[in-house]
């Protein structure tokens, strides 16, 4: 009687098919391990996909010290990570994957198509194409653990029936609870903690900013670029950021907004008072802006209105609310504007003060700040030193930076070093 094959237990299973869970199966998978690549959603990388606008900025192209400052949390442990693949190394894999890539401003990577769907396609095919075994509609239960020593995991399966996997490594790339809609739901916290990890408290991090101002309401979908803004904690100036700044139903977002939001959440967070001034003439000193308002006015018939000067120097969108935060009437003739009012103007401009009284919910934050300590994972292999055989990659660790391309990069460099399961 013929026997039958014995089923070849897995060497590795990756829970998680984002950017960290695909590089890492994909990594794990080409070094010769059989690799079970286990995602809850109906397929990969949603949250790839959608990423960039649409777009997906896949990494930032400076070096590698400009790089680091630009990571908000340890910093310093994600060094030997994006030492083992950078974002040089980003670059090359994706080009090998048939992924033309093109640097724009800031640095930033975005593949040449202009589709983030060809990032996500690229890391599945990496997956595929080295054998990694992948299951949808999978949703991880619980990481099975004997001692200290991880021996598999429980999942149900898109039947809904409850299975065992035995394995004596399992990678933890569930991402953190940003975007909840693409399946980042913070299951991977839970494990964590479940196996005596310590999460560092979660919130959101490149989130719109939310103000009681009166006007901003006025100016839903309008954007702002080469903007100067100010974050003030308590009435101290704490951080300047120069670029776009726009203005939306979710709050006040933009590069500049959301570089600023990390710490103007835990200021709110903190119970503290926030608040950005903007400025938006940051090319002009007041006395340079004065002589460009009194030039203007020189050149306007005395019966023409405040509001068609206030149109020379902003924005049409952003008239009415600046007269209105002025209290000057648009309709005001031009030769009764005082030099007390183009003083106030000129102040305005210079410093539009935007009280901070909120930030946007995890649905609309870019990544989540917070999560696994840094200091409990072996930084050299990403495994815990807590657990053998449980490594971590991408947001579910206490890891996050500036929007630009460092958030998939610490996804890609991470999941990378832990594919190598190096012990």
């Amino acid at each position: 009687m013929e026997q039958m094959e014995e089923k070849q237990p897995y060497d590795v299973i990756v829970i998680g098919a984002g950017a960290a869970g695909m590089m890492a199966a994909g990594t794990a998978a080409r070094s010769g391990y059989k690799v079970l690549l286990l995602e809850k959603m109906e397929k990969s990388g949603r949250k790839v996909r959608i990423s960039g606008k649409g777009r997906c900025n896949v990494t930032n192209a400076r070096p590698a010290e400009e790089f680091s400052s630009q990571v908000r949390t340890n910093a310093e442990f994600l060094k030997p990570a994006f030492a083992e693949f950078d974002n040089r190394s980003t670059f090359r894999f994706f080009e090998r994957q048939g992924v033309k890539l093109d640097v724009e401003r800031g640095d930033r990577v975005f593949p040449r198509s202009g589709k983030a769907w060809d990032i996500a396609n690229a890391l599945l095919d990496y997956c595929v194409a080295n054998g990694v075994k992948i299951c949808y509609d999978t949703r991880v239960t619980e990481i099975l653990t004997l001692g200290k020593k991880v021996f598999g995991v429980r999942y149900i399966n898109k039947r809904g029936f409850s299975r065992k996997e035995e394995c004596a490594n399992v990678i933890l790339a569930t991402g953190g609870v940003s975007y909840p809609a693409t399946g980042s739901t913070g299951d991977g916290y839970t494990f964590a903690a479940d196996l005596g990890h310590t999460i560092e408290p979660l919130r959101p991090s490149l989130t719109p900013l939310v103000s009681s101002h009166p006007q901003v309401k006025f100016i839903d979908k309008l954007l702002l670029r080469n903007v100067r803004a100010m974050l003030y904690i308590d009435n101290e100036p704490f951080r300047e950021e120069f670029g776009e700044i726009g203005f939306s139903s979710r709050g006040i977002d933009g590069a500049v907004a959301l570089r600023l939001s990390r710490d103007a959440v835990d200021a709110l967070i903190d119970e503290r008072k926030v608040k950005l001034v903007l400025d938006l003439k940051p090319a002009l000193t007041e006395e340079m802006l004065r002589d460009r308002i009194a030039r203007e006015i020189a050149e306007m018939d005395t019966k023409e209105f405040f509001g068609e000067l206030l149109r020379k120097l902003l924005p049409m969108p952003l008239v009415m609310p600046m007269a209105r935060e002025l209290d000057i009437h648009s309709k005001d003739y031009i030769s009764r504007i005082t030099d007390e009012q183009i003083t106030r103007l000129i102040r305005t401009l210079k410093g539009w003060t935007l009280p901070i009284t909120d930030y946007a919910p995890f649905e609309y934050a870019v990544v989540t700040a917070g999560g696994v300590r840094c200091d409990e994972v072996d930084p050299k292999t990403m495994q815990s030193l807590k657990i053998e055989g449980l490594y971590f990659a991408g947001e579910v660790l206490d890891l996050d930076a500036n929007t630009g391309g460092y958030n998939l990069q610490i996804a890609f460099s991470t999941g990378h070093l832990a594919g190598m399961l190096k012990k």
